[in-house]
């Protein structure tokens, strides 16, 4: 009988033991996936290095782009500077950006899909203020950072004869820095699992240059362009707290 007591009172309070998670010193991986919905268009393109370019110019005048969803795997790693503030730093697996254009000038094809793709690595590093404590299982957060988003491998459409006569010879992407607008929850699970999902704004632009293909009128031409990317990430991770 003298045992019953005090065990009904340990079994209380660990009915009520709080989650302590994300507290002051934590180191939390995240792995999971994120879906990028790019929300995409370029400027008019401008050739020049031939007297070729005005007429270049006046056909592509007009153009514009646009980028498709892509989807791809996530890591990140959060460090608890305190029980509420944090950094973040996430890179995911390259995504293939698929590039379409639209020529509104009737005298050239005017759709152009997957007319160029690149793959796109954006690794970012995020400051966080969680709200709530952690004895908390939700803690809403909001987080302000900066990216550098570099693109490799970039390739045209080569079946596609009119970018080849523009950008036969090559084309890329400059590299670029970007700020990082992001807002999210984390459901802790237990002390050590969580469920961590987000949704991040990257204003993002990017310069294209193209060169005209050696054996085609367009030899000898630079063409450019700003394509402004401005995706929108949406991403699900599992977390494990060290």
């Amino acid at each position: 009988m003298n045992m019953i007591l005090p065990l009904a009172l340990l079994t209380s309070l660990l009915a009520v033991s709080p989650v302590f998670a994300q507290q002051a010193g934590d180191t939390i991986i995240n792995l999971g996936v994120a879906y990028i919905v790019p929300n995409a268009s370029a400027s008019t393109p401008v050739s020049t290095g031939t007297p070729a370019a005005a007429t270049f110019n006046g056909l592509l005048a007009g153009t514009d782009a646009s980028i498709a969803n892509e989807t791809t795997a996530s890591l990140s790693v959060l460090q608890m500077l305190t029980n509420n503030l944090a950094a973040e730093l996430s890179v995911g697996v390259p995504p293939t950006l698929k590039i379409s254009l639209n020529l509104p000038n009737g005298t050239i094809p005017q759709s152009h899909p997957d007319a160029a793709q690149a793959k796109a690595l954006t690794p970012a590093l995020v400051g966080k203020y969680l709200f709530n404590t952690p004895q908390d299982p939700f803690r809403p957060y909001l987080g302000l950072g900066v990216t550098y988003a570099s693109f490799r491998d970039v390739s045209i459409n080569t079946s596609d004869p009119t970018l080849v006569t523009v950008a036969g010879t090559s084309a890329k992407l400059r590299s670029s820095w970007a700020p990082v607008y992001n807002l999210g929850v984390i459901y802790n699970i237990d002390k050590k699992w969580s469920i961590n999902a987000s949704v991040s704004y990257i204003p993002l632009e990017s310069e294209i240059t193209l060169l005209g293909g050696a054996s085609t009128p367009g030899a000898g031409l630079t063409t450019k362009s700003t394509l402004t990317i401005n995706p929108t990430d949406y991403v699900v991770r599992i977390g494990y707290k060290f």
